[in-house]
């Protein structure tokens, strides 16, 4: 995927000019060690960085205390304790026990795990394109994920969501999408704005032929791929949090040791990031893959959860600024921190009704997401 020259850039922001601002600081984005994050100046940032892991951390226990079979926080903090030090309880603990540990700890799990991912992987992708309507869902990523899952409940491996087949027939449709894309933008020397238009047709296309699956489903199937669609953790096991969260830590982990080229191609574009030693192409290359893989592995186990990939990077840009070394975990923060409060209204608002994330985030993100494009439509016209 690539972008040269003048383009409306989300990501070269007033956070440019705070982290780097002049070729010599894209030089030492591009060269410098992203890890090295010392200074006087960085401090704020590590701040806002801890309290935003401080707010997931109380999201997170609100959310294991919330619910419909009346635990408290000091019968969670009980369950925890007895079950860590393997302390012998009686029967009505035990069920406490188990609420706590199986069904909701896996399912705050599963929902952190995947808002990361989807956040980490929209931060890539706008850098990359240096667009800030770019996502995994607006590229169309999402939805041949989505229609790979799709095509393993109609076909083929029934073991449930998650499976190798569904993951890997998800990450084969996601990376055909990408393969256009990245085919096209160095075929035709695509513009950002025309990758984003054949993203958005691909989006169509995928949603038509995931349709075109419900349509010859038969009725348990087409109940799967419906809930697929909407996007859910129910139902999330520790081994499904084991098979996203171990992908996120990593690929996280990998994007941040590319966080200087990523400032430099972001920030000066690929020309000028060339010129200052950065290998654009690889670059390109291994953060697309890690970006399109984080994507397919979260929908095969999570269905589509939209607008998490496209909204929480421009709420950590607006809060931490636009250094990939501080964005990309601040991001990851703050995607988890949307997809667990969504889950947490969709189970307990209309309880015992248990609303899709999907379908709650979309609530939360639409106006989010427009109130952006309000007060910052300089940035996106």
């Amino acid at each position: 995927m690539t972008s040269s020259g003048t383009t409306h850039d989300g990501a070269v922001d007033a956070g440019a000019a705070e982290s780097s601002g002049t070729a010599e600081s894209y030089g030492e984005a591009g060269r410098g060690d992203p890890f090295r994050l010392a200074g006087r100046r960085n401090r704020p940032k590590i701040a806002i960085l801890a309290a935003a892991a401080l707010l997931l951390a109380a999201t997170s226990v609100t959310a294991v205390a919330v619910g419909a079979s009346g635990i408290s926080l000091r019968d969670v903090g009980w369950a925890l304790w007895t079950r860590a030090l393997g302390i012998t309880i009686s029967t009505d603990e035990l069920a406490t026990q188990t609420v706590v540990w199986e069904l909701r700890l896996p399912r705050v799990g599963l929902a952190v795990a995947a808002g990361a991912g989807l956040a980490v992987a929209g931060v890539v992708l706008q850098g990359l394109l240096r667009n800030p309507m770019v996502s995994p869902f607006t590229l169309g990523i999402s939805s041949a994920a989505a229609f790979g899952a799709s095509l393993t409940i109609l076909f083929g491996d029934s073991s449930g969501r998650g499976s190798v087949g569904m993951v890997a027939s998800a990450l084969g449709m996601a990376l055909l999408c990408a393969g256009l894309l990245l085919g096209l933008s160095w075929l035709r020397q695509a513009s950002p704005v025309t990758l984003i238009l054949v993203g958005t047709a691909l989006t169509y296309l995928f949603q038509a032929l995931t349709s075109t699956m419900q349509y010859i489903a038969s009725e348990n199937q087409l109940s799967e791929i419906v809930r697929w669609s909407f996007g859910s953790v129910n139902a999330a096991t520790w081994a499904q949090v084991a098979a996203v969260g171990i992908p996120v830590l990593v690929a996280t982990a990998l994007l941040i040791g590319q966080a200087g080229n990523l400032n430099a191609i972001a920030f000066a574009g690929d020309d000028a990031a060339r010129s200052l030693g950065v290998h654009v192409p690889r670059t390109r290359l291994i953060c697309s893959l890690l970006a399109v893989m984080l994507a397919a592995v979260i929908v095969s186990f999570t269905g589509v959860i939209g607008f998490v990939g496209l909204v929480a990077p421009h709420i950590a840009r607006l809060l931490i600024g636009a250094d990939h070394r501080f964005l990309l975990p601040f991001a990851a923060v703050a995607g988890a921190v949307l997809v667990l409060a969504a889950d947490t209204a969709g189970r307990t608002l209309f309880s015992p009704a248990v609303i899709p994330v999907g379908i709650v985030v979309a609530f939360l993100g639409a106006p989010l997401f427009i109130n952006l494009i309000l007060t910052r439509r300089r940035q996106f016209l």
